[in-house]
C-alpha cells in the first residue's frame, strides 16, 4: 500500500452539511454549509465559514445571528437545493416546505424539521481568502422531544442524521462503540486477568454529551479536491 501526495485540498471528511437559518422569522433564509464546527466547549463556540459573495453572508454579517440546523436523511433534498440555489431569487423555506420556527434567544429562524437547532451569536469575523469565518458563541439548542427518552437521555442515533463526503452525501453507518469504550474495554480486561476465578460483568456504558460543562448555561470531509464551500 503506498499514498500518493497531493497539494492542499479541502479533503476533510465526512462533514455534516448543515442548514444554516438566518434572516427573520417573518423573511427567512436558508443555505447549505459543510464548513461548521466547534471551537470550545466552554463556553460553546463554533463557526460558519461562508463566500462574501453569498446571499446568506449579508444578512449574518448584518444580524450578528444565524442558526445551525443538523440535517437527516428526511432532509436531504432540501439540503441539496439549499446548497446550490441562492435565497436572492427564491424563498428556500417554502420550496422545500420548511418550516419557521422562533428561536429562544436570537430572532434568527430555526428549522422545525431539523432534530437540533444551535443559535448561535456572532462575536467576530475574519476573512480566509476564499471565506469569511463567522465564529459565534451557542445561546440556546432546540432538541426535538421525540428523540429524548424517558430518562431525558438524547437518543440521536434515532434521528437519521446525514454526513458529507468528497461531493456526496450518507447517512451514518453502524456503531461500532461510545465514547470512551476503549478504555473501559482494557480496565475491564486487566480486573479480569487480577481475579480469574471471578466472573466480570460488564455493562455497555453510555455516555451524554452537554453542550457546556457549566449547568448554568444548559440545563439540560484522482479529481480536483471539492471546493464544498464553492457550492455553498
Amino acid at each position: 500500500m503506498a499514498k500518493i501526495t497531493w497539494k492542499p485540498g479541502t479533503l476533510l471528511a465526512p462533514v455534516p452539511p448543515a442548514l444554516i437559518s438566518c434572516g427573520t422569522l417573518e423573511k427567512p433564509n436558508v443555505m447549505t454549509a459543510a464548513w461548521t464546527g466547534i471551537i470550545s466547549s466552554d463556553p460553546v463556540i463554533t463557526y460558519v465559514s461562508v463566500r462574501p459573495s453569498r446571499f446568506s453572508h449579508g444578512l449574518i454579517k448584518e444580524s450578528g445571528e444565524f442558526v445551525i440546523n443538523l440535517p437527516t436523511a428526511a432532509l436531504v433534498t432540501a439540503v441539496d437545493y439549499c446548497g446550490v440555489k441562492s435565497g436572492k431569487d427564491i424563498d428556500k423555506f417554502k420550496e422545500m416546505k420548511l418550516t419557521a420556527g422562533a428561536s429562544a434567544k436570537i430572532s434568527a429562524p430555526q428549522i422545525m424539521e431539523s432534530p437540533i437547532s444551535l443559535e448561535c451569536k456572532v462575536k467576530s469575523i475574519t476573512n480566509y481568502g476564499t471565506h469569511d469565518m463567522f465564529l459565534a458563541e451557542v445561546v440556546a439548542v432546540n432538541v426535538d422531544d421525540r428523540y429524548i427518552d424517558e430518562k431525558g437521555k438524547l437518543c440521536l442515533e434515532k434521528a437519521g442524521l446525514l454526513a458529507f463526503a468528497h461531493a456526496h452525501y450518507y447517512t451514518l453507518g453502524k456503531c461500532l462503540g461510545n465514547f470512551g469504550f476503549s478504555v473501559n474495554k482494557a480496565r475491564l480486561k486487566k480486573l479480569k486477568n487480577a481475579a480469574p476465578s471471578k466472573k466480570v460483568k460488564t455493562t455497555e456504558a453510555k455516555t451524554s454529551f452537554k453542550t457546556s460543562r457549566n449547568p448554568k448555561k444548559n440545563p439540560l470531509k484522482p479529481t480536483k479536491p471539492l471546493d464544498r464551500g464553492a457550492l455553498f
